[in-house]
């Protein structure tokens, strides 16, 4: 029985890794090097701390950089583009249907906790969630399982009680080690990447209802 879900954040409401990755690759070749998408990619999910482009910026440099200018220069650039996006496809419907059935709501995040929920209260939907864990709330992020345990903690249900939306593979990861299922829905930046480990892979939220996803995912129904 279903007494809950799990969303992911960056990637999965709003598209924030595509904008990040394209303010840092601009900086990148500013410099005269190149960010590649392969390299990238093996970092979404994970803790903001688990790679720093100003130190693999001066690698290919082979010399020091002004990190904290630097820095502050992708800040301002990432913001101006994540300020443009909007909520991803079949996100609002879904939150809506989930909520109508009174299960627990709650996101599981490797970023900040400022971060995600500046975002979502830009949004509207800051109040649509009952759980928010982030990365200050845990002792590891993604892909182990910290974060999906603690939302379940939070609740006092099991991992068989609820099921995770996820856009990575590290974040797939981190949902199964938790012993939940898990629904990928990949994003331009993760959709050439392996989600084997996902019990349910789909192209977009949009147009999809929560009876739908229950349906696909072999559970037996939500809690009434």
């Amino acid at each position: 029985m279903i007494k809950g879900v799990i969303f992911d954040f960056d990637g999965l409401i709003l598209d924030t890794e595509l904008p990040v990755f394209h303010a840092w690759q601009e900086i990148f070749a500013a410099h005269g090097q190149e960010l590649s998408l392969a390299g990238w990619t093996d970092y979404i999910g994970r803790s903001p701390d688990s790679f720093d482009p100003c130190i693999n910026l001066e690698r290919l440099l082979g010399r020091p950089v002004d990190r904290e200018a630097i820095r502050a220069e992708h800040q301002q650039h990432e913001a101006n583009l994540i300020q443009l996006e909007g909520v991803l496809p079949g996100v609002v419907d879904l939150i809506t249907q989930v909520r109508e059935r009174n299960l627990h709501l709650g996101i599981a995040s490797s970023s900040e906790h400022a971060w995600v929920v500046g975002h979502l209260a830009r949004l509207g939907l800051k109040e649509a969630f009952e759980t928010i864990r982030c990365s200050g709330d845990v002792e590891h992020t993604k892909p182990a399982a910290d974060l999906y345990l603690a939302v379940l903690s939070e609740w006092g249900i099991a991992p068989q009680e609820a099921f995770a939306l996820e856009d990575s593979p590290h974040g797939v990861s981190a949902a199964k080690a938790a012993g939940m299922i898990c629904i990928a829905i990949p994003n331009e930046m993760t959709k050439n990447l392996s989600f084997d480990h996902a019990d349910l892979v789909l192209a977009s939220l949009a147009g999809t209802s929560l009876e739908e996803l229950l349906r696909k995912i072999g559970a037996d129904g939500v809690q009434p």
